[in-house]
């Protein structure tokens, strides 16, 4: 009896301590997953662009509202606490359906007339990423980017192979001349000739369109990023650009920050721009907006090399650099802070 009124009295002690350490909050955190990280949402149309004042108002206007009603997609899925994965999905597969830019529909074409497309996405928490290239019948590239991240083992899937997966996985298929818009075969009529594979100058560019990507911290305080492209017009058949290539165009950690590069993308290749960033930032310690800086203006500008980059970092902060006559490019933040520009 003395041993059981021992072990009751020890009993009522602990409760004691543990009832009163959890009124104080000095002994227990509240649990994993309630506390939440404002979420950000950063976009990109491409860098490039025209001149100020080449556009038409109408037109300027209609970039504005696309730009829009792309943060407007991605603000819902954050602020309902979806993914950072889910929201960059879901803004670059509605800007791979309008044809006001260069992915998807209305991407642009190669040296046979052909649009050619590359995507790529990557998840901050896990450092799993995914990306198909060349490929002519996905409707949606980004989706199938995120199947070969989620449901293979591989990070790239091209071509020919990258569509008999993508049809094994129900994705909506499409005829290649789906992607083909009446400017865009304009265009591409003007430009014949084609240009050789090492043009002889790096001239910046005067198209008005681009590359798409999307970058996202979410409730969770994860990050991701998300790219897509139709390359450039008159390209060599096969050519593959920096958007698909991890590091290159596209790259996400929760550790730094995720970026979604648009350039010429030869140079952002040489120079693992996205991967740079974080670099930069992980072992310089510089923050976001310097990094962006270092790359953009400093890097790439000294090499001749046109274009710009979004992040955001594991706290929010983002930086949307450019070097180029103008950056289609916005933001929204769970405040309720949303902007686009274009110049």
């Amino acid at each position: 009896m003395p041993a059981l009124v021992t072990c009751c009295i020890a009993f009522l002690l602990f409760s004691s301590t543990l009832l009163s350490a959890q009124n104080t909050g000095s002994a227990t955190a509240a649990p994993v997953g309630l506390e939440r990280h404002p979420w950000v949402l950063v976009i990109h149309g491409g860098a490039g662009g025209p001149v100020k004042g080449t556009l038409t108002t109408k037109e300027e206007q209609a970039y504005l509202d696309k730009l829009n009603e792309a943060l407007k997609l991605g603000s819902g899925v954050l602020s309902h606490g979806g993914s950072s994965l889910d929201a960059v999905e879901t803004v670059v597969r509605f800007m791979e359906d309008c044809p006001l830019f260069n992915a998807g529909k209305g991407a642009v074409l190669n040296e046979n007339g052909k649009a050619e497309l590359d995507a790529a996405i990557m998840d901050g928490l896990t450092g799993m990423a995914g990306a198909v290239a060349c490929v002519t019948t996905i409707k949606n590239p980004i989706s199938a980017a995120r199947r070969v991240m989620e449901k293979t083992s591989h990070v790239m899937l091209c071509g020919a192979g990258a569509e008999k997966f993508a049809r094994a996985q129900h994705l909506e298929m499409v005829d290649p001349t789906y992607f083909i818009t009446p400017e865009r075969l304009a265009a591409w009529k003007k430009s014949r000739p084609a240009p050789t594979a090492k043009p002889e100058k790096n001239e910046p560019s005067t198209e008005k369109h681009g590359t798409v990507g999307a970058v996202a911290l979410d409730e969770n305080g994860n990050l991701a990023a998300a790219t897509s492209t139709g390359g450039m017009m008159g390209k060599m058949t096969g050519r593959i650009g920096d958007s698909p290539i991890i590091g290159a165009g596209t790259y996400a950690s929760n550790k730094t920050c995720a970026v979604s590069a648009t350039g010429h993308g030869e140079f952002f290749i040489r120079n693992v721009v996205a991967y740079d960033m974080s670099a930069i930032m992980e072992y310089r310690g510089a923050p976001l907006e310097e990094a962006g800086k270092i790359i953009i203006q400093d890097k790439l500008r000294n090499q001749k090399a046109d274009g710009g980059l979004i992040a955001v970092d594991k706290d929010g902060n983002i930086t949307m650099p450019f070097n180029t006559n103008a950056m289609f490019r916005g933001f929204a933040r769970s405040t309720g802070e949303q902007e686009v520009a274009i110049y």
